[in-house]
């Protein structure tokens, strides 16, 4: 086994320093024996290791790499580096599989930006130690500067990064040494601490920007970007749509008086698209449509031929609020239109994939969310919307290798885990279902649908008292939740109360009409002795499974 020492100090290039050191010495070696496996992580190496780019050619590209830097509106959100270096580590397992076994002894770990902190993470996690071992080496800090490429950072959501240089910046700049410059580093240094759920900080820069700054679309850019944070904060109990609103309409009035029509035009279809989510966050979703319809009308005036980004974003932005209006076919046509404007861009992909879901066209809704996968480095949103799809078509396993997949993407994926153990439990597997749903609860302790797969796995294990108390505490959570209606039937029925099964079915049929509930319910009547009753449940459950044979042969006994 190779051993190969690297230091991980964020000092020497910023973001991925290690990474890039690794990928100098690996991507040469891709190249002559394997190119095709270069080839498929293009964007990840290019991402970590931008001086390769001379010898990695872009093959998925999307329209933001053509236009200048003004008009790239899209900035990567905080998740994408999770993307980034699970497609490195793929990347490493595929070369390494082939080059034999490696150890990585990596120097001040505890010095690394957070994409390469995450990296070491994945890889650890991953990779089989026999393949490749990460040791960590001495700690020996450099005292130089941070890396300052903020332009790097802003492109690529580099968030961590954007915030930490950026504010060591800001510490020695004066706003009247270079107002431009000062500005736009704090939007840029404000928005990143925004994404790593660091509000306060980006508000107190907002706040500080507001009290030296005379600048109008400075002042108005400020102005929607506290509104944003009122109506995004992570914590939704520092939301404030009401005052968010006073900060949007600052913006719009600003903006609206902007002498030069195309600048007008983009500004203020920029703050217009932030108010439509003010007004939905405050449950107006007519008004939002009616903003967001405003902004595209002002764009397709004024901006024809530029700013295609700020375009498609809206025309995706009203797909959304036409779903919610029920306006389906419109919404369709809007998101194919952002599609066809930006092919290369995947989350448009998986955005008209669930309206496709939802619509019944789950053929359509499967070649986007696989349009996905080929598009973007390692996205598990994709895998765990293409389980769905394999679960409501029968097929679990597909499905569970898809939340297989999606975990493996993503261990804090929690939705994950509740369609996993639920899969599990159907097989019988209840040891490997009971440890998903304790992974899952104890990234959303008051998940109902967790409690309730709980609850299956203690009932299938004859814990009864244990069983009813998480049924209880499901439905405590979610009264409206019929699978724990249901199951709680199933282990009264089992305990002889027939009674409160009856009960408990027939809350969960006013939920949710399905065979099952009222294959149960007919079954809890036959023992109750009511067999007309039984009987217009099976007919009803026969009229919604035709095919069912377990409905058919208790119809013939009844």
């Amino acid at each position: 086994m190779r051993t190969i020492a690297l230091d991980a100090d964020r000092r020497i290039a910023g973001p991925y320093s290690l990474a890039a050191a690794l990928l100098d010495l690996l991507v040469p070696e891709a190249l002559d024996r394997r190119p095709e496996l270069v080839a498929a992580y293009d964007v990840e190496i290019r991402v970590a290791a931008p001086r390769l780019r001379t010898v990695v050619p872009a093959r998925r590209r999307s329209l933001a790499d053509d236009l200048p830097r003004a008009q790239r509106i899209l900035i990567p959100g905080a998740r994408r580096s999770l993307r980034i270096a699970n497609g490195l580590a793929e990347f490493v397992r595929e070369l390494l599989t082939l080059t034999g076994p490696l150890t990585l002894v990596v120097s001040n770990l505890g010095e690394a930006d957070h994409t390469d902190a995450e990296l070491v993470e994945v890889l650890r996690r991953r990779l089989d130690p026999g393949l490749l071992r990460v040791e960590e080496g001495p700690s020996a800090p450099g005292e130089g500067p941070l890396c300052a490429d903020f332009d790097r950072f802003r492109d690529e959501g580099f968030h961590h990064a954007m915030a930490e240089s950026g504010l060591e910046a800001l510490r020695g700049m004066a706003y009247e040494d270079d107002p431009d410059e000062w500005q736009t580093l704090v939007q840029r240094v404000a928005s990143a601490l925004e994404a790593v759920e660091r509000e306060e900080e980006a508000r107190a820069l907002y706040d500080r920007a507001r009290r030296v700054s005379t600048d109008p679309k400075h002042r108005a850019t400020i102005a929607y970007a506290t509104a944003m944070i009122l109506v995004r904060h992570h914590d939704p109990a520092r939301r404030d749509p009401g005052e968010a609103m006073a900060w949007i309409n600052e913006a719009v009035t600003i903006t609206s008086l902007l002498p030069d029509p195309r600048e007008r035009a983009f500004h203020l279809g920029f703050d217009l698209n932030g108010k439509a989510l003010v007004e939905l966050r405050a449950g107006r979703s007519g008004n939002a449509l009616g903003l967001v319809e405003q902004a595209i009308a002002l764009a397709d005036e004024h901006l024809a031929g530029e700013h295609p980004i700020h375009r498609l974003v809206l025309r995706a932005n009203r797909a959304q609020l036409l779903a919610q209006a029920g306006r389906y076919e419109e919404a369709l046509a809007d998101y194919t239109a952002a599609i066809d404007a930006d092919p290369g861009y995947p989350d448009y992909y998986l955005d008209r994939g669930n309206l496709l879901n939802q619509l019944g066209r789950p053929a359509e809704a499967l070649a986007d969310y696989e349009t996905v996968t080929r598009l973007s480095p390692p996205f598990p949103e994709a895998y765990y919307n293409r389980s769905e799809l394999r679960f409501a078509a029968g097929d679990l396993e597909g499905a569970r290798a898809d939340l297989d997949r999606t975990l493996e993407l993503d261990p804090g994926f929690a939705a994950a885990y509740v369609n996993r153990c639920g899969i599990l439990a159907l097989h019988g597997e209840y040891e490997r279902a009971r440890a998903d749903v304790a992974r899952g609860l104890a990234l959303r302790p008051r998940d109902a649908h967790l409690l309730c797969v709980l609850g299956q796995v203690e009932t299938a294990q004859g814990r009864h008292p244990e069983a009813y108390a998480a049924f209880e505490a499901a439905l405590e959570i979610d009264p409206d939740l019929p699978a724990a209606w249901g199951n709680r039937a199933v282990l009264a029925f089992e305990r002889g109360d027939h009674a409160g099964a009856l009960s408990d079915l027939t809350r969960a049929l006013k939920l949710t009409e399905t065979v099952e509930l009222l294959f149960n319910r007919s079954m809890v009547y036959r023992e109750l002795g009511r067999a007309k009753e039984a009987r217009q449940d099976l007919l009803r459950a026969a009229e919604l499974a035709p095919d069912d044979q377990d409905v058919e042969r208790a119809l013939a006994e009844c």
